[in-house]
């Protein structure tokens, strides 16, 4: 009797272990997936786009199957590869976040010039043209999925960075479990808002009360308008986060602190200034000058990038429009 009370007693605190564990990888990965959310936010307002043109019967089909390949992304590309990195070679994880706010922040600027300067670009030129419908699909599930990889690398990395843990068992389940309720929540958003539209017009077609007639009929007006606001979230998200990363980065590497020292000081000024909320107009201030750091650098980006950078990689490659 006593062994077994023994056993129990052991059992209890394994459970006891267990427990804590699960509580201490539901919490570094809410906090691993608050870092990221810039970037996530950017993935939600960046993929709508992938099924623009296609019949209705085919959107949800399709956002199936990127998120799919984001999840294969996530779990058997970058997962592993990003832990054998941080095992092997920790000190490539702040270089190559770096590389990744960068590249966010030259999407950033890209967008803005294109958005303030439209001009005319030979790769979205081919995109209007529709081909054959299967080919087409082929074609955008297969660009989704490569702009998925870099956002997803993006945040996974930010994620492992955030992990404090030093456990290389508890990073794995981490990092594994941030990257799968992250697809989840980007791509489940992503279908309904596709769909809103198509059921806005179910509900003006079919609903018996005049309310909710036109409630479906504001539905299908103001989407248009949530697209485009998305797409100014998912530009300035870009910025912010990029710009972040990057400032943040040359502070940790001693190779400039410079930037990161002046942003904290002028958000600490503004913070005092207002005793009310410190805490909020510190994030502010300290958000908005992230982004416009990112602006600059992504600015300065665009040329050596569409025109060295791009072009280079399209001839060792032999892709197209490996700049955009």
């Amino acid at each position: 009797m006593s062994g077994l009370l023994a056993l129990l007693d052991d059992v209890a605190a394994i459970a006891k272990v267990a427990a804590a564990s699960v509580d201490d990888v539901a919490a570094a990965a809410a906090k691993a997936g608050a870092k990221a959310a810039g970037v996530v936010i950017d993935d939600a307002a960046v993929t709508p786009k992938y099924v623009h043109g296609f019949s209705a019967d085919r959107e949800l089909p399709i956002i199936r199957r990127i998120a799919t390949g984001s999840l294969k992304n996530k779990l058997i590309f970058l997962l592993p590869g990003l832990l054998a990195l941080d095992y092997f070679l920790p000190q490539a994880i702040t270089p190559l976040l770096m590389m990744g706010g960068a590249y966010l922040c030259f999407e950033g600027a890209e967008k803005l010039v294109h958005a303030f300067a439209p001009h005319a670009d030979a790769e979205v030129a081919e995109d209007f043209d529709t081909r054959d419908p299967a080919h087409l699909e082929e074609a955008k599930v297969a660009g989704a999925i490569k702009t998925d990889f870099i956002l997803s690398a993006e945040i996974m990395t930010i994620a492992l960075a955030t992990i404090e843990s030093p456990s290389f068992a508890m990073r794995a389940i981490t990092l594994a479990i941030v990257g799968t309720l992250i697809t989840v929540a980007v791509y489940g958003a992503v279908a309904l808002i596709v769909k809103m539209d198509d059921i806005g017009l179910h509900m003006a077609a079919n609903r018996r009360t005049r309310a909710a007639r036109a409630f479906g009929r504001g539905l299908v007006l103001a989407m248009p308008k949530v697209m485009a606001f998305l797409s100014t979230v998912g530009t300035a998200a870009m910025l912010w986060v990029g710009g972040n990363i990057v400032i943040h980065g040359l502070e940790v590497t001693h190779l400039w602190p410079a930037p990161y020292e002046a942003i904290h000081h002028i958000a600490e000024t503004a913070a005092h200034a207002v005793p009310a909320a410190p805490g909020v107009v510190a994030w502010v201030v300290t958000a908005a000058l992230d982004g416009v750091c990112g602006l600059i650098l992504g600015l300065a980006l665009i040329p050596p990038v569409t025109r060295v950078i791009g072009p280079l990689w399209a001839k060792l490659t032999g892709s197209q429009g490996a700049a955009h």
